[in-house]
């Protein structure tokens, strides 16, 4: 006769599992609506709002760079989260987050213009992104790493790619309010005061992913870490000197996996908008509304990524997606540049799906990478150091070489090289699938 308890087990680890990867979604899609909806109002509200000039171009240019600002401040974000989250657990550092994160979306919808109060609305606008970019870069590695080492090894690659969902979740959901605004309002009052709009919402937001993340457990991998070691009664090194010491390798492998992923994201979601709108002269509405479209077969794709590196491999799925954008790059603008709406909507398509190809398996991946005592402050520092170099650039490498030489050709070629730098950090990372992040050991 079959012991209940054993059958009973696996539909309550199915449920736990569950809980743990709603709670990451919900909360890294407020997280990152959050963060997508300072580039898209950078591209579409702020260099004129905040940082007027009068070539839109160069006001674009300064918009960008208050918005890589926040890219700055993710590593500090990763490094801080990183050790507490190491020594005190997983949930109470997403909870901060994601605190902080709506606090200081919530305060830019409330701030005054440049027209209103000079030169401090700029200066307090970058302040706030500097919060949002420190409490970013805490908010990854603990949402990937809690469902991560929730669930088991077989289909660990399906679980994780949950929370990377959030991202264009988040920018889905930022780029559909905005569209809707576009619609609703001239404009005029968008502009005026419309924008301020999805920032307020943001609020409403936090509430409902507080609730959520607030119910779920602590991971249990970090719990059996943590009584391992207050047994012991070793005393050891800071986690993030520990990481380097013996780690280091596995960051710059966390970097490279991160920097072509990076770049193409940021490219066809943020500097496309300001291509369309400003270089194209095309409506506000086609471009959201293309990349909105985008945005959500690319919510769809990005977990059956995931579930395929469970089959074939992280590393196999990767060299699709860094292989695939680095060939697209070069037929991505020639089909923008028709200005019809179908055309452009496929152009943007086509890429995200060859970077949730990328992005999907990357959870698990660079989760795998780096051993328990370890594993925020590794993840967390590699993927954030990576968003400095690659994602906080993108778009002002993009504006910059277009503005210089008035063609997509060269965009082009920096998204074809940020691909094939993926490419082969994926060659030669070594294959995690199946690692067993309690022993350390493959299962």
């Amino acid at each position: 006769m079959t012991d209940p308890a054993l059958t009973a087990a696996p539909t309550e680890r199915r449920s736990g599992i569950g809980r743990i990867v709603t709670a990451s979604l919900v909360g890294t899609t407020v997280e990152w609506y959050d963060f997508f909806l300072y580039g898209s109002a950078a591209a579409l509200v702020f260099n004129t709002a905040f940082f007027p000039t009068h070539d839109p171009l160069t006001g674009t240019l300064i918009a960008f760079a208050s918005y890589a600002i926040g890219f700055l401040a993710r590593p500090l974000g990763g490094l801080v989260f990183g050790h507490y989250g190491d020594r005190l657990g997983r949930k109470k550092l997403l909870v901060l987050s994601l605190l902080l994160m709506g606090g200081a979306t919530f305060a830019m919808g409330l701030l005054p213009v440049y027209a209103q109060i000079g030169v401090a609305a700029p200066v307090l606008l970058t302040l706030l992104r500097l919060v949002q970019g420190f409490a970013l870069g805490g908010e990854w590695g603990g949402a990937v790493l809690i469902v991560s080492e929730h669930g088991g090894a077989r289909h660990r690659g399906f679980w994780a790619s949950w929370p990377q969902a959030g991202a264009p979740g988040g920018n889905l959901l930022a780029t559909g309010v905005l569209a809707l605004l576009a619609v609703v309002q001239s404009e005029e009052a968008f502009l005026d005061w419309g924008w301020r709009v999805p920032f307020l919402l943001s609020g409403v937001l936090v509430v409902i992913g507080l609730w959520i993340r607030i119910s779920v457990t602590e991971s249990p991998v970090f719990l059996q870490a943590q009584a391992e070691r207050a047994a012991s009664g070793v005393k050891e090194k800071p986690p993030i000197v520990e990481v380097f010491r013996t780690g280091w390798r596995e960051v710059l492998g966390a970097i490279g996996l991160r920097f072509g992923e990076n770049v193409s994201y940021y490219i066809l979601t943020a500097f496309v908008l300001v291509y369309v709108t400003v270089h194209l002269e095309l409506s506000r509405s086609l471009a959201l509304n293309a990349v909105l479209i985008a945005s959500a077969i690319h919510f769809v794709t990005i977990p059956l990524w995931g579930a395929l590196s469970d089959r074939i491999g992280r590393r196999a799925v990767t060299l699709v997606g860094a292989a695939g954008m680095a060939v697209w790059a070069f037929a991505f603008f020639g089909l923008v540049d028709s200005g019809e709406f179908g055309t452009v909507t496929l152009s943007v398509t086509v890429g995200l799906l060859f970077h949730g190809a990328m992005y999907g398996p990357q959870a698990a991946f660079v989760s795998e990478l780096f051993d328990t005592k370890v594993r925020y402050s590794g993840a967390a520092i590699g993927s954030q150091l990576a968003s400095i170099v690659a994602g906080a650039l993108a778009p002002i490498i993009a504006v910059k070489l277009l503005s210089e030489y008035g063609s997509s050709v060269p965009v082009s070629a920096y998204l074809c090289a940020a691909a094939v730098v993926t490419a082969i950090t994926a060659a030669v990372v070594r294959e995690t699938r199946g690692r067993d992040l309690t022993s350390g050991i493959r299962d």
